[in-house]
């Protein structure tokens, strides 16, 4: 499985319903609101790369109200789960 963080930025009148449809998209797991130099980041997982053109470019890219976004591919995850297991090591 591939996943893909994708900060958006979206037309400030239509957040809302732009998170939405961002969340409404088949391979889109979660979707955030939040402040900054985003509007909205959404979690992107798929199979392949292959679908993450297909999820980004082919339709998130186009709904109404998305500006622009920059997508980027996490390589491994990290969890507190992940944390405290490190720690408690030989305990």
């Amino acid at each position: 499985m591939i996943t893909a963080i994708v900060l958006i930025s979206a037309d400030v009148h239509t957040i809302p319903e732009t998170a939405q449809a961002v969340a409404d998209v088949d391979g889109v797991s979660e979707v955030y609101s939040c402040a900054g130099d985003v509007d909205l980041i959404a979690k992107v997982s798929v199979r392949d790369h292959e679908q993450i053109a297909t999820v980004v470019t082919a339709t998130i890219n186009r709904l109404p109200g998305v500006r622009h976004t920059a997508t980027h591919i996490a390589f491994k995850s990290y969890s507190s789960s992940d944390i405290e297991a490190g720690f408690s090591i030989g305990e």
